[in-house]
């Protein structure tokens, strides 16, 4: 999960938390809102009658003592005014609930009761309204509330997320381009991404210094394994002429004579690998052009003509079945060691009788080559470092593992994918991708 939706994420959980809780804590405090807000109005409507009340007023109140008075058509409140005996003190309104009856209907009021004096006459005024629009009250309360917490956590979320996207924006340009698009240390790109935060510019600079030690380093074992080929290239050849004189002197003991060949035939191992490390060593550090048109059809049957003895020595079926003749920019001599390397390792890992199919495809823009074989395959884990040099394969005599790091390394150079797909006793199936970019 990235970081910025765990970010966006906490921000939500802690504020619908906070919301939550205030929610409660207003839902629980709603009945003490609402009655409160009931009760100044009742006192307001009160000190609006006290205010403009007249002896006309009063006596048409009084006149009506017996009924409740001035009630609206649903009888939601009332107005009542009786004369009391004189002796009365000052009070405060007092405000209570209670049942009455309008006309037959027994309704709960809230009620505000007010003793006062007027002219030196002493009154006792009750207003009432139904508790039905303490509930319109509370409902109105709930119903704003709810709007305010759901447009608060909206504006916030979107909010944080914009603000968190555009906080993390220069950590996500690091990994991107300082990361992700890095295929080659010697192509890394150590301009600075612009940005205010001070972290992001100590992982950037940070990023920049580690990558400046790979690439010294990756630049020293490249430039030391090239170095290290070229100069046991002499003493090989120095060894091998040596040995190739030795046969060539008379009444040399046969089993002398066995022991120089089996160690010409391990100079010749070896030279096999230094040049196969020189190959390596020399693609890697991009010393050959690719400004020849290749054809790979035409390529695979000049292999097939190269090999043909080792294919009918072992009874191979060799089947070609090529859609197009895909042709595309690169080196010649890189593309055909690249296939030879592939159908070698078919024909030699092949079973006696088996087959070898070489078949194309064109999927989503790409070019793709498959070449299978019928051979003893292998198995997840031999394919998981297939591509690791010096790693052997299923058997001692596989070789040293230097054939598909060279493949790998060719690959790279053309910008080609390489996919393997391989299975114990069953054979092994290699799919090149042609890249569009790698099209010319």
């Amino acid at each position: 999960m990235k970081l910025q939706v765990k970010f966006s994420l906490y921000n939500a959980i802690t504020k619908i938390a906070i919301i939550l809780v205030l929610g409660a804590i207003i839902i629980f405090s709603l009945d003490k809102l609402a009655y409160n807000q009931f009760d100044n109005r009742l006192i307001k409507k009160k000190n609006k009658i006290i205010r403009n009340l007249t002896d006309n007023e009063i006596d048409s109140l009084l006149n009506k003592e017996q009924s409740f008075t001035d009630y609206n058509i649903l009888k939601e409140e009332f107005i009542v005014l009786t004369d009391i005996p004189d002796n009365q003190t000052d009070s405060s309104a007092k405000v209570f609930t209670e049942k009455r009856e309008i006309e037959g209907d027994i309704e709960v009021y809230r009620i505000l009761n007010y003793k006062f004096s007027y002219h030196t006459n002493w009154y006792n005024l009750e207003i009432g309204e139904t508790m039905t629009a303490l509930q319109s009250i509370k409902n109105s309360i709930r119903f704003y509330m709810l709007v305010v917490l759901v447009a608060a956590l909206l504006v916030t979320l979107v909010a944080d997320y914009t603000f968190s996207n555009f906080l993390l924006k220069p950590f996500y340009l690091i990994i991107d381009k300082k990361i992700n698009r890095v295929d080659d240390p010697t192509h890394f790109n150590y301009q600075n991404i612009p940005t205010n935060t001070d972290d992001f510019k100590i992982l950037d600079n940070s990023i920049n210094s580690l990558m400046r030690k790979i690439n010294t380093l990756f630049a020293l074992e490249k430039q030391f394994i090239a170095n290290v080929s070229h100069e046991l290239l002499t003493p090989i050849s120095i060894l091998s002429t040596r040995f190739e004189n030795m046969l060539s002197t008379p009444g040399i003991p046969v089993e002398h004579e066995n022991k120089i060949y089996a160690s010409l035939k391990t100079l010749n191992r070896l030279r096999v690998i230094i040049n196969s490390l020189l190959l390596i060593s020399k693609v890697e550090n991009n010393q050959y052009l690719k400004t020849e048109e290749i054809s790979l059809k035409q390529e695979i049957e000049d292999i097939y003509e190269d090999l043909e003895d080792r294919i009918i020595d072992k009874k191979i079926i060799f089947k070609v079945n090529l859609l197009k003749d895909f042709h595309f920019t690169g080196n010649k001599a890189l593309i055909h060691t690249l296939l030879v390397n592939i159908i070698n390792n078919a024909i030699k890992y092949n079973v006696t009788g088996g087959s070898i199919d070489i078949s194309d495809k064109t999927e989503q823009g790409q070019y793709i080559l498959t070449i299978g074989d019928t051979g003893q395959g292998m198995s997840p884990a031999l394919v998981e470092d297939a591509f690791d040099r010096f790693k052997r394969g299923n058997s001692e005599e596989n070789g040293f593992g230097l054939g598909l790091a060279i493949v790998q390394s060719i690959a790279k150079f053309h910008k080609i994918d390489i996919d393997i797909q391989s299975e114990e006793h069953k054979g092994t199936r290699i799919s090149l991708l042609f890249k569009r970019d790698a099209i010319g």
